[in-house]
């Protein structure tokens, strides 16, 4: 069982930037890929970011490319979302995600932990 905790979410001016973490129990954390997710109000929830378990390996959605740098820190359980450039449409909900296999993915269902979410708010 791994539980994941996600900071809190904050409100940034568009152009600003945020660092959001995910810090995670568990023996086995550095094994897992870790993913970013994301959901707008009144929208499903979309892929933001992944993260293989060896740090090496990155994938980003197109529309945060060039802006958002996914991270972690396995000897402190931590993965991180550097949000830089933030524009309005980047307001939602973010989820951390913990897959139980070495390899990232994009699709939600392909994780086994979720964090509890946190408010991220850009205002124009």
């Amino acid at each position: 069982q791994v539980q994941l905790v996600e900071s809190r979410g904050r409100l940034v001016q568009a152009g600003g930037s945020l660092r959001l973490s995910c810090a995670a129990s568990g023996r086995t954390f550095s094994r897992y890929a870790m993913g970013w997710f994301r959901q707008a109000p009144e929208k499903e929830r979309v892929f933001v970011a992944a993260i293989n378990w060896g740090g090496g390996d990155t994938y980003y959605a197109d529309s945060v490319k060039g802006r958002f740098t996914i991270s972690r820190d396995n000897a402190k359980n931590t993965v991180y979302l550097q949000m830089n450039s933030l524009k309005p449409e980047d307001t939602a909900v973010y989820y951390c995600a913990a897959r139980a296999n070495p390899y990232y993915s994009d699709y939600d269902h392909a994780y086994d932990y979720w964090g509890q979410g946190t408010q991220v708010t850009v205002s124009s």
